[in-house]
């Protein structure tokens, strides 16, 4: 795999890849005209490291609604960064097992602190409303404390008036990375704690460092 000479500046990193070798794998953004789109890279010469690379990639077109530019970088079709979503959502692509069929996660997740499943719609022009089925005491709070997640973890704003909704800034609709951030938002402490460790864990290593 020849080495990309402009990488960008990395903003994530999975320093031991579990599904392949324990390679390096980066997250790198780039500023284009065009808009900000993201690069996967890896310094191993393993066989195997462009499939790998690709994989990634494709999981990420399909969790998080991404497309491919003509270079083969990552955008979001709005055009706008995204990027704290986009590191979740890279974090979970690399998760994901090789061997299995990569899906477009649903919109709704078991709450375990409320025992009710919680269901995210979409109001249109980016706008989403946070809903549950069933009843508990703790029904307004965890909806509220859910809707909150989604705004911390996808940088979402707050809708005035409304402890169930929230906008992205762009006006578009990201029904699938909804669904991505939506498995992390009940327990949003524990998702940005590995995000923090994520990015201090080490720097890339070299070719020489992932034969």
């Amino acid at each position: 795999m020849g080495l990309t000479k402009d990488l960008g500046y990395r903003i994530e990193l999975v320093s031991m890849d579990p599904h392949f070798h324990n390679i390096t794998i980066a997250f790198h953004r780039q500023d284009l005209d065009t808009g900000p789109a993201y690069l996967i890279n890896s310094y191993s010469v393993k066989d195997g490291t462009d499939d790998r690379i690709a994989f990634v990639r494709g999981a990420m077109q399909t969790l998080g609604g991404m497309v491919t530019t003509s270079a083969g970088l990552l955008q979001f079709p709005c055009g706008e960064p995204h990027e704290l979503a986009c590191r979740r959502l890279f974090l979970d692509a690399c998760k994901v097992d090789p061997d299995s069929t990569v899906n477009v996660r649903p919109l709704y997740v078991l709450d375990k602190k409320s025992g009710l499943d919680m269901v995210v719609s979409s109001l249109g022009d980016g706008f989403y409303n946070v809903s549950s089925k069933g009843e508990s005491k703790k029904k307004a709070s965890r909806i509220s404390a859910l809707t909150g997640g989604l705004m911390k973890l996808g940088e979402l704003h707050a809708v005035e008036g409304r402890e169930d909704q929230a906008a992205f800034p762009c006006g578009h609709a990201h029904d699938a990375l909804v669904g991505v951030l939506l498995v992390r938002a009940p327990n949003v402490r524990a998702a940005l704690r590995e995000q923090e460790l994520a990015a201090t864990r080490g720097v890339l290593a070299s070719p020489s460092q992932q034969r």
